[in-house]
């Protein structure tokens, strides 16, 4: 995927000015800038979820998955028929169950999403993209709501399952980049 000259602005405020950058077919990113410097917009625009303004975007192919700002999770559903409903068919029911306990959420797959941490929430929607065998994995601020401890273990997490597949994160935090082990793209 590359983009050239990438533009974008909201009533008449730009967020977004002359970006341009290559992403790699298997390759980790990680793009970094401090609060408000387009950061989402960017994403959304590489998913396909808004037009720029100006600029060009080339190269989009595969499926994709996502872990947006919000969880967007049912707040009545399971942890685990959040995560399940959102996959395909082969993906068996063992299958989540370990990759929920691999996230130090095996004691809560009954839970019901409303009665989880934003931590938990968190990890609930990486487990749903991770599993969903997508292509290309867009992570919007992956880490929110974890601590130390938590986030190291959940980059360990997509580092062993996200092996072979394009991942794209936005991060206000280098520290992100070096736990990924992946490109750091300031902007």
């Amino acid at each position: 995927m590359e983009l050239r000259n990438i533009c974008k602005s909201y009533d008449g405020v730009s967020v977004l000015e002359d970006i341009s950058l290559e992403i790699e077919e298997g390759g980790r990113y990680v793009i970094s800038a401090p609060s408000g410097r387009g950061k989402t917009t960017l994403l959304r625009i590489m998913m396909g979820l808004e037009q720029p303004d100006g600029g060009e975007l080339t190269g989009i192919s595969g499926s994709i998955s996502a872990v947006f700002q919000e969880d967007r999770l049912p707040a009545e559903f399971s942890t685990f028929r959040c995560v399940k409903m959102a996959l395909p068919g082969r993906v068996s029911k063992t299958v989540v169950r370990e990759h929920l306990a691999e996230l130090g959420l095996g004691e809560h797959t009954e839970k019901p999403a409303k009665e989880l941490s934003g931590g938990m929430k968190r990890r609930v929607a990486l487990c749903r993209a991770v599993l969903s065998g997508a292509d290309t994995i867009y992570l919007d601020e992956p880490f929110t709501g974890l601590d130390t401890e938590t986030k190291k273990s959940v980059a360990g997490y997509i580092n062993r399952h996200c092996r072979g597949r394009t991942l794209v994160v936005v991060s206000h935090s280098s520290e992100d980049a070096m736990l990924l082990n992946a490109k750091e793209i300031r902007i």
